[in-house]
């Protein structure tokens, strides 16, 4: 009996020994579309929570961000997808909720620490659950070579008349490409070129309100507008600008070849890190001196649970960090340019991403116009809106026709009424 009691005991000793290693060898995977962040992620971010939870090992795996969607979508439909899902704004996180692919975080530890603004790309239409942890938002404006401002006597422009003025400057000078802006990848045109100074002329989330009840349509001057100033940024943006890819813009800007970057706040941290420079920026200029001031201060990430995962309780002690204090005055300067959404209170470091925040105070805030509701059907008005953006620039469309498409496209699916 001693000898039968002493086996037994050392094989339930074994199976919890092996139980308890298994647990504390927890590896999670997170899926994301941010490239640029591996190394922030990987020194800086994961370190953070894994000292802090030792039994649970975290490992980073990003895709192209024009490869995201698709790829993601294949490795949830075939069961291969990592355990936390970087979650993109509005639609397309909603439709992976619908899927089941995500899960309901409304229990979440610190979910409550987001309000219900903070909580609405990444909660049903409803409003009764919220599927992905929000992280931050991004703000667009203006990135510029702060030297060569200096050198060239030139003042932040406030005005169209004045932005224009000061490319025609930088032209004239001949050393500097006015402003590093490449229509290849299709997708700047529209998210820093479109949706960038945008908001300006269709005057923000009330118009953006009215496109989805159908009162406004894209082919109303202020939605047509914005499109006939992009198609004059084609004579500063340099010769070969057609052909340059999203990398080939940072590195023009970065070198100091290029003055003026249309950009989002997502790339202060690599800018910080590789100009020999000093950095300023400018949000969107008016049409008039005098007119309201629109910002695009979209929220852009998200973190939510992949409904199939096989480490669920690890996944949702690193979900429960993230809405936790501990996380966004780390992320927020770990990735200078990201705004955290959380209620907790952030200390930003860098100057240039206390500048781009400070433009809430005076501006009003709206989020890019395609991501809610007017995406979902096909042909997808984001992905079109890349198009039309890329295809005024060039040359190859005009900004009334590249209007009238998108909105014929919108009508032949999307009925506002129903």
């Amino acid at each position: 009996m001693k000898t039968l009691s002493l086996a037994v005991t050392c094989l339930v000793a074994t199976a919890f020994c092996s139980s308890l290693a298994r647990a504390e060898n927890t590896t999670l995977t997170i899926e994301s579309w941010r490239t640029d962040d591996i190394a922030i992620w990987q020194d800086k971010i994961i370190p953070a929570f894994e000292k802090a939870h030792p039994g649970i090992s975290v490992r980073f795996s990003p895709t192209a961000p024009t490869e995201y969607n698709a790829a993601l979508n294949a490795k949830l439909d075939a069961g291969s997808a990592g355990d936390l899902i970087t979650c993109r704004p509005f639609d397309a996180s909603l439709a992976l909720y619908d899927k089941h692919h995500l899960v309901s975080l409304n229990d979440l530890p610190g979910i409550d620490g987001f309000s219900p603004v903070a909580k609405a790309a990444w909660t049903t239409e409803d409003g009764k659950t919220t599927f992905c942890v929000p992280m931050a938002s991004v703000i667009h404006g203006f990135i510029y070579n702060a030297d060569i401002f200096t050198e060239l006597g030139l003042s932040e422009p406030k005005t169209n008349d004045e932005f224009f003025k000061v490319l025609d400057a930088i032209k004239k000078d001949g050393r500097f490409v006015p402003m590093a802006l490449g229509t290849v990848d299709q997708w700047e045109a529209a998210t820093m070129g479109y949706q960038n100074i945008g908001p300006t002329y269709w005057k923000g989330e009330e118009a953006r309100l009215a496109l989805v009840t159908g009162k406004q349509k894209l082919t109303d001057e202020g939605w047509v507008e914005p499109y006939r100033m992009l198609k004059r940024w084609s004579d500063y943006l340099g010769y070969g600008y057609k052909a340059q890819t999203y990398p080939d813009s940072q590195n023009l800007f970065t070198l100091g070849r290029a003055a003026i970057f249309p950009a989002g706040s997502w790339e202060i941290s690599l800018f910080s890190q590789q100009a020999q420079f000093k950095l300023g920026a400018f949000p969107p200029p008016v049409a008039s001196a005098g007119d309201t001031c629109y910002i695009s201060d979209h929220p852009d990430i998200g973190l939510g649970l992949n409904a199939v995962s096989k480490n669920a309780e690890a996944a949702r002690t690193f979900l429960s960090w993230v809405a936790s204090e501990d996380f966004p005055t780390l992320y927020s300067n770990a990735l200078p340019g990201f705004f955290a959404l959380s209620k907790h209170p952030v200390r930003l470091d860098n100057e240039l991403a206390t500048k781009f925040v400070s433009w809430r105070k005076d501006c009003q805030s709206t989020i890019r116009s395609t991501y809610a509701i007017l995406s979902r059907g096909t042909p997808n008005l984001e992905n079109e809106t890349w198009n039309a953006s890329a295809n005024v620039i060039n040359g190859v469309e005009t900004p009334e026709a590249a209007a009238k498409r998108l909105q014929s496209g919108l009508d032949s699916w999307y009925k506002p009424a129903e």
